[in-house]
């Protein structure tokens, strides 16, 4: 192995390191979260996409939990926005954590990816740019991540809250 080829794979092994403690350290706040709302959930911890990624999942359903979900995943925006913020202040670094709670954002990103190529099809069959209802930054990436899996590009414009996407024919 060479010198350059040693350093990066060190890298690679502090950023997991790194993004396992992001992980634990969500893991433990939303544990304390679900004691205090006293509702039943598992924690489930994973390294996606160069981030740490936590789910909030029951066995009953998960028809209790959608009280995190809130209506189209407002209050599980915020939680996770409060989670990153204790991720922040135990290791002073900024998180990209995801936080999914009773698959919500595991729905959504498979819905997201058929709008996405559906938009793809539209454009390419038109000749005509697509837009697309405003959405989250979540939303927006899995959509623009559809799009470029379709062979097109896409663009995000419009200022929040109303920030879309616009699919682009070749």
């Amino acid at each position: 192995m060479t010198e350059g080829t040693t350093s990066a794979a060190a890298e690679g092994a502090d950023t997991l390191t790194r993004l396992e403690q992001e992980g634990e350290i969500a893991a433990d706040y939303l544990e304390g979260l679900l004691d205090i709302a006293d509702l039943d959930g598992d924690i489930d911890m994973d390294v996606e996409a160069d981030r740490a990624s936590v789910s909030i999942i029951s066995d009953a359903g998960g028809r209790e939990l959608q009280k995190l979900v809130g209506r189209d995943g407002e209050v599980l925006e915020a939680l996770q926005e409060l989670t990153r913020l204790a991720v922040h202040r135990e290791t002073g670094d900024r998180s990209r954590l995801m936080l999914d709670i009773a698959d919500y954002r595991a729905t959504k990103r498979t819905e997201l990816s058929e709008l996405g190529a559906k938009a793809a099809i539209d454009a390419k069959n038109s000749g005509e740019p697509v837009k697309l209802r405003p959405m989250t930054p979540f939303e927006r990436k899995v959509v623009h991540d559809a799009v470029k899996a379709a062979g097109l590009r896409s663009e995000s414009e419009g200022e929040e809250p109303q920030r879309f996407v616009v699919v682009l024919p070749n």
